[in-house]
């Protein structure tokens, strides 16, 4: 591979947002708190579905998929850009910041597609509700989730392994708080414009693809919904896809913009900004919005309380 050539850097530095100390102390401290509301939260409703009978649903499967999903997809940035914050230094070996690109993303399209297969289980649910035991069984759940993931760490490999050819021998620096891939491969000396293609068009398809399942969905569970004559019973079939809704719309609102440009060279400093929201708001928002919108839930956590 064009990493073990002789003018490519062995160590790259995370550049972070850069600033005085006192910005520094400030962004570790947010970083941190969101950080272990993330994993906290995310382990609570894993630890709520597995105690609880009436939890032990296909719905409820697969949002512990999200929630642990979720853990591993902030752990593979924060606590890095965690420690850049508090040493000011930033390094990152070669083989560490490939590591952490290709789980960052593997994680973010494997995101994708369970959110899309969350949509088509709220779409039985509403839409097909006298089939939905019969058709959304434990069996088909479980191909779902792990097609999710076999899926979303698939579709990385061919970018990965075009950036693996890459050679680096300009600036170690990555104007960004983790290794993205749009930073990284501005430093390489090599014709970057097929991995600049690879990952628009699996962007493109990842995020097309899983957007035609959610919209499709959520057309046919509206036109379903709308033709409920009780507005008490519209708003009970709302209610039990309002918490998915409220974080396909924060997730795909966040990106969207990252993921679909033609150009790694523009707006770096924009997308950071984004980023943060992708990586550490999203996840520490998921839990709350799941926990606070859905009854079940929120019943759930409050006998755990008081059995305490």
């Amino acid at each position: 591979m064009a990493w073990g050539r002789s003018q490519n850097l062995s160590t790259f530095i995370l550049l972070g947002f850069p600033g005085p100390r006192g910005l520094q102390t400030w962004l570790f401290l947010l970083f941190l708190v969101a950080y272990v509301l993330t994993v906290a939260g995310n382990l609570a409703i894993i630890s709520l579905v597995g105690a609880h009978r009436r939890l032990q649903t296909p719905m409820y499967f697969f949002l512990c998929n999200l929630s642990f999903l979720e853990i591993w997809f902030t752990t593979a940035c924060v606590p890095k850009a965690l420690a850049t914050f508090a040493s000011h230094s930033g390094a990152i070996s070669l083989a560490g910041c490939a590591a952490q690109m290709y789980f960052v993303f593997s994680l973010g399209c494997t995101e994708y597609f369970l959110l899309a297969a969350m949509a088509y289980d709220r779409y039985l649910a509403i839409c097909l509700p006298l089939r939905y035991g019969s058709t959304m069984t434990p069996g088909l759940s479980a191909r779902l989730a792990l097609g999710s993931w076999l899926c979303g760490f698939s579709a990385i490999t061919v970018p990965a392994a075009l950036v693996a050819r890459l050679s680096f021998c300009r600036s170690h620096v990555i104007n960004h708080f983790f290794c993205d891939i749009a930073p990284w491969i501005v430093l390489s000396c090599s014709d970057t414009r097929g991995v600049e293609l690879a990952a628009f068009g699996i962007a493109f398809c990842v995020i097309l693809g899983s957007c035609f399942v959610t919209l499709l969905s959520y057309a046919y569970i509206a036109a379903t919904i709308i033709r409920i004559p009780s507005a008490r019973g519209r708003h009970r079939a709302f209610s039990t896809c309002s918490s998915h809704l409220t974080v396909v719309l924060i997730w795909y609102g966040s990106t969207i913009f990252l993921h679909v440009r033609t150009s790694v060279e523009s707006s770096l400093d924009p997308t950071k900004a984004v980023t943060v929201l992708n990586t550490v708001v999203t996840p520490v928002l998921n839990p709350f919005i799941y926990t606070l919108r859905n009854k079940d839930v929120r019943e759930a956590l409050r006998r755990s309380v008081q059995r305490k």
